[in-house]
């Protein structure tokens, strides 16, 4: 077995919120897919490629046939993620990828053996994020490259302020902490380089990413993909039938009007956060 020590966070995708992303791993890839392409631009033919918290493969995949001269190795705390991962790699005939169940906080990854660690909204769960970019960054060469993508602000990410909106059945709800392990906890740019730079990278950069996020063709569809989000079942919970009905109601009628030609979208915002290892 892997040594984990961020235990809830394995908790959680060992459990009920891996088996979620399983079922509805096409939603979750599709919703993501344009933000993703800004991800891969980064890598290089000869890159070797580590791709952190790559859920069940889809970024590795994609690193790997862009990596068409080296290699993509994906980690992630979820064992069942990561048998779907390989399952998806065989399928497609990539050769050049291998897929490891890993808390990247702790795990011996090779000293320097990759050009380019990556991440598409994996890094934002660390109990202790400078010590995670510590481990990371053992596993870049010196000068290589970092890459992440990371969730900006509640405040200007609308597709969950509209969930959270549409559920709060007139509770007032805490706001996520910034800043914690969770969709939020690289989402202060301050943060993020003192991160990186406590972790021994340089040269960091973070560009907005503002792409709408795709939840669905229709607002039926839209509407049993975001029901078996873990975020809406938290919302629920503790409502009794009538407030759930009605809380239901309300998110059907948000997903409704956000109905487009090209399915129901929202308005999203992330980070494309760039760096490089520091040399000795």
């Amino acid at each position: 077995m892997p040594e984990i020590v961020n235990t809830d966070q394995a908790a959680a995708w060992n459990g009920a919120e891996g088996e979620s992303w399983v079922a509805n791993e096409g939603h979750f890839n599709a919703a993501i897919r344009r933000h993703g392409a800004r991800l891969i631009e980064v890598v290089e033919p000869d890159d070797q490629v580590l791709d952190i918290g790559c859920g069940c493969g889809e970024s590795t995949r994609q690193a790997a046939r862009a990596a068409s001269s080296g290699s993509a190795v994906g980690t992630d705390l979820s064992a069942r993620m990561i048998e779907r991962a390989r399952e998806r790699s065989r399928a497609a005939g990539l050769a050049n990828t291998r897929f490891e169940q890993a808390d990247a906080q702790v795990h011996p990854f090779a000293d320097a053996a990759f050009d380019l660690a990556i991440s598409r909204f994996g890094v934002m769960f660390f109990a202790d994020p400078v010590a995670a970019f510590v481990n990371i960054g053992r596993a870049v060469r010196p000068g290589g490259r970092l890459a992440l993508l990371v969730w900006r602000g509640l405040a200007e990410n609308e597709w969950l302020s509209a969930i959270r909106g549409a559920l709060a059945a007139g509770r007032t709800l805490p706001e996520p902490e910034t800043g914690a392990p969770g969709p939020f906890g690289l989402a202060d740019p301050a943060m993020v380089r003192r991160v990186l730079a406590a972790a021994g990278f340089e040269r960091i950069e973070l560009v907005a990413v503002d792409e709408p996020i795709w939840l669905g063709t229709d607002a039926d569809d839209a509407f049993g993909f975001v029901t078996a989000m873990s975020v809406t079942r938290g919302l629920l919970e503790g409502l009794d039938d009538a407030a759930r009905a009605d809380a239901l109601r309300e998110l059907r009628a948000t997903l409704v009007a956000h109905e487009a030609r090209d399915g129901v979208q929202f308005a999203s915002a992330a980070w494309l956060v760039t760096a490089r290892r520091a040399r000795p």
